[in-house]
């Protein structure tokens, strides 16, 4: 499966650093995943929705970790790469990639 687009939209929140929109080989799209800058540094939270308990539960993810570190790693590189340019929070940057796996 093959990443074809990275669309990042910074955010200047203390923990919240970015929406993240990924589509996959042209076809596929997964919006409203987040950068979120943690006590260990950066990672990648999926979308997700809150539930009846207070909790949250993911409605996309992927099925295991190898998957779930290539989709993080491409995320943050974009993330850093879109950083570096000095965007603007609230801009967004579309990069189209060609990770398969």
């Amino acid at each position: 499966m093959e990443i074809t687009e990275i669309t990042v939209t910074l955010r200047n929140e203390d923990k919240l650093k970015a929406f993240v929109n990924v589509t996959f080989e042209n076809k596929f799209v997964v919006r409203g995943m987040k950068v979120i800058k943690g006590a260990n540094g950066f990672f990648v939270s999926m979308p997700s929705r809150k539930m009846p308990d207070g909790s949250f539960r993911d409605i996309a993810h992927p099925i295991n970790n190898e998957f779930r570190e290539v989709i993080e790693q491409a995320i943050l590189d974009e993330y850093y790469r879109v950083m570096e340019q000095g965007q603007q929070p609230g801009s967004s940057n579309d990069a189209e990639y060609d990770h398969e796996w």
